[in-house]
Parts: C-alpha cells; structure tokens; sequence
C-alpha cells in the first residue's frame, strides 16, 4: 500500500464552508427519498412479508438490513421468485411459499412458488369479533382461526409464479384433477366431479405456461373463484365449497408448504 504523507506547512488552510441553506437540505432529502424508494433489498431467510410502515414513520423506517428483510416484496428463498406486497383491490401479502413434485419418488422439482393474499379489512371484519380477545401469540397456533379464514366471505388470492421451465397446461390441469379434487371430496363427499370438471375445464390447451408466468386464484365476494393466467380471466364459479377446496391446498391442514402455511396464519394473527 502506498501512503502519501503532506507537511501541515504543505497544506494551505481553507476557510470554513458555510452551512447547507434550507434549499440545499430540503434537495439533499429529495435526493434519499428517490434512492431509498428505488432500493429492493433480496430476502435471505424464509420468504416472509415486510410489514409496511406506519404513515408517521420516517422513510428510512421502512429500509432494513437485518436478516429477512425484503422491500417492497418478499422473495421465495429457494427459486428467487419475488412477489410484492399488495395484490389487485390491495390485498396483502401474507406469506410465499413452494410447491414441489417428485418424479417417480426419486427427483424432486420445484414446479411454482406462491404468494397467499388477504383483504385486510375482510379479515377483521370477519373475524376481529371472535378472536379480538387473544394475543398475536395464542393466535400462531390457533386451528380454528385458519379454519374460519378458509369458511368464511374473505377474498383472498393465491399468486402462482412458475418456475420450472417445462410445465404444459395439461399437467397443470392433470395436478389441479389431482389435488383440488382430494380436497372437493374432504369437504364435500363423493358427488363432486362436475364440480371439479368445470374447474380443471377452463385450463385448456391454448394457454402457455413459460417460465415466470402468473396464474391467479381469487376467491372474491359470495365465494365466487376467478381465475386467470397472465391477467387474462380464464373464466369465474360461484361455488363456497370449490373456494375452500383450493384455499386449502395452501393453508389447509396438509399444506404444500408447511412454513409458508405458519408465515399467513401468523400474519393474520398481526392483522387481527
């Protein structure tokens, strides 16, 4: 290393510099807020939402180095996938997660990740009553609190980002015959296959499905599910029973991804 070393009878002295004016700080401010807001900080850890600050907080507020921090999203750890933090009509983000499949029982694939939404005001309104007399703590572990989330009118979304870069619509479809069907027969009995065929049907052929593709299950009001691939509606039922069927797959008692079943529940134990 070179160090350069100057006599202080070398350097001449300078005045002091005057202070920065109003105009000067108040365009210094500008300047970080317009930094700050551009940041997107990766998640190191499990893919778990970043509460948003409060509207009295300091810009900064929002910005965090710790260890599972990630603005203004989360990212699912394993296959990077990034979801933000609201959905379409502002429903937040209450937990990512994973869907895997194995081939023969010997290789594991990452097939999407998700991210499970919740209107926040339905959730309260729903659910605030019952449940405002215990703790965020108590709630974590609450069975029931999860099972009146997936009988109750709550709209929610289930965002699928794929990311395995073979996946057809057929096997999409053949999977959802598979699961949603397991669920629709758990909860509604063996009388359920038009049901389920009219689910599995708008999946048709037509649809592509390249890596990084978006599908969308909405459960909107009166239990009406929506569905829709890259913003483009594939077609809505009215059906409570089809609504908590696919609900359940994500944060039901056999959940694809355990943790990113206990990341929602406790978000919406903060919630309430």
């Amino acid at each position: 290393m070179v160090s350069l070393r100057f006599t202080t009878a070398a350097v001449p002295r300078l005045p002091p510099k005057p202070g920065p004016n109003g105009a000067a700080i108040a365009a210094t401010l500008a300047a970080a807020a317009a930094a700050a807001a551009s940041l997107t900080l990766t998640a190191k850890s499990a893919g778990r939402p970043v509460p948003l600050p409060s509207p009295s907080a300091p810009l900064w507020a929002s910005l965090s180095l710790a260890d599972g921090a990630a603005a203004p999203g989360s990212v699912e750890p394993r296959t990077g996938a990034a979801f933000p933090t609201e959905a379409a009509a502002g429903r937040r983000l209450l937990g990512v997660g994973l869907r895997k499949t194995s081939v023969l029982g010997l290789k594991s694939i990452d097939v999407y990740a998700f991210g499970v939404y919740a209107d926040g005001n339905d959730l309260k309104q729903q659910l605030e009553e019952k449940y405002r007399k215990f703790s965020a703590s108590e709630l974590k572990g609450n069975a029931e609190l999860i099972n009146d989330v997936l009988e109750q009118d709550i709209r929610m979304t289930v965002k699928l980002q794929i990311v395995y870069g073979r996946l057809s619509i057929r096997s999409v479809r053949s999977a959802f015959e598979k699961s949603v069907g397991s669920r629709l027969q758990k909860f509604g009995g063996q009388d359920t296959k038009e049901l389920l065929q009219s689910f599995v049907a708008l999946f048709k052929d037509e649809y592509k499905l390249p890596k990084g593709s978006v599908i969308e299950l909405s459960r909107e009001s009166n239990h009406v599910l929506k569905i829709s691939i890259e913003g483009e509606e594939l077609g809505s039922i009215q059906s409570k029973l089809l609504c908590r069927s696919i609900l359940d797959l994500y944060i039901g008692d056999d959940p694809f991804d355990k943790n990113a079943k206990d990341n929602v529940q406790e978000n919406i134990a903060s919630i309430l």
